[in-house]
């Protein structure tokens, strides 16, 4: 409605399509976190005989910073909150990497791990997908504040 009767300006046609895009990506890491809400569950009901195989305290804690400052970007249409967004997700990538490495020599030492190592790779790959789709949001603010299209640059983040 606001594209067909407002003809908006280039600022606010940026901002509309980039809400339009924030949108997309919160429904897709709603999914994401529903898909790890039942491998939790999953996991919670099945017998406890060891230690967790993996740790995702700080992935965990690393995702929902990125989420919630992307977020923030957003609202304050910060661009260097929302390029700071983009640099955090390597740190995650290098989490999600090592606990992936890890799962797999789990699995490759005891193969009755399989069925709860793939379980936490799945989860592993959630929360990176997650990140992504933060990053995704913080290069919109930074298109919609700055009109610079950051995202596939090596060097734009």
């Amino acid at each position: 409605k606001v594209l067909a009767l407002h003809q908006p300006m280039a600022a606010d046609l940026r901002f509309v399509i980039s809400v339009l895009k924030v949108n997309n990506d919160l429904e897709r890491m709603g999914d994401l976190a529903t898909n790890i809400a039942r491998r939790t569950r999953h996991a919670l009901m099945r017998p406890q005989n060891s230690e967790p195989l993996v740790s995702f305290g700080e992935i965990g804690q690393k995702v929902l910073e990125m989420v919630h400052l992307s977020l923030e970007a957003l609202v304050h249409q910060d661009s260097s909150m929302a390029r700071a967004v983009c640099q955090m997700d390597e740190q995650v990538d290098e989490i999600h990497r090592a606990t992936y490495q890890q799962l797999k020599d789990a699995m490759r030492e005891s193969p009755d791990v399989v069925e709860d190592a793939v379980s936490a790779l799945t989860v592993s790959r959630s929360l990176e997908r997650i990140a992504d789709l933060a990053t995704n949001i913080a290069e919109d603010i930074v298109f919609m504040v700055d009109g610079e299209v950051i995202r596939h640059q090596a060097d734009g983040h």
